[in-house]
């Protein structure tokens, strides 16, 4: 059976490719031309999409560690704050 946690993940995942794949569709039927390429900006808007997207995937990833750390996994520092020692 799969665990919360993977189901949490696959859904967050799949809503965010599925809404990249509906914005790719939509810069290009808005700024596409009769013979099937993209004008000047929608060649802009296709990049802004694609930026949008890894930093969507960047938030959505740090949100999910966030989320989804258990503590007793050990993942967390304990916080005596001797790990670091002799630096700065």
């Amino acid at each position: 059976m799969v665990e919360r946690e993977q189901v949490i993940e696959i859904v967050v995942s799949a809503g965010a490719v599925l809404g990249m794949l509906a914005a790719m569709i939509v810069v290009g039927s808005t700024y596409g031309t009769d013979n099937g390429t993209l004008t000047p900006a929608g060649g802009q808007m296709l990049i802004a999409v694609i930026v949008g997207f890894i930093l969507l995937l960047t938030a959505i990833g740090i949100g999910l560690a966030y989320v989804l750390n258990d503590p007793e996994d050990g993942l967390e520092t304990d916080g005596d704050g001797d790990d670091a020692q002799g630096t700065f």
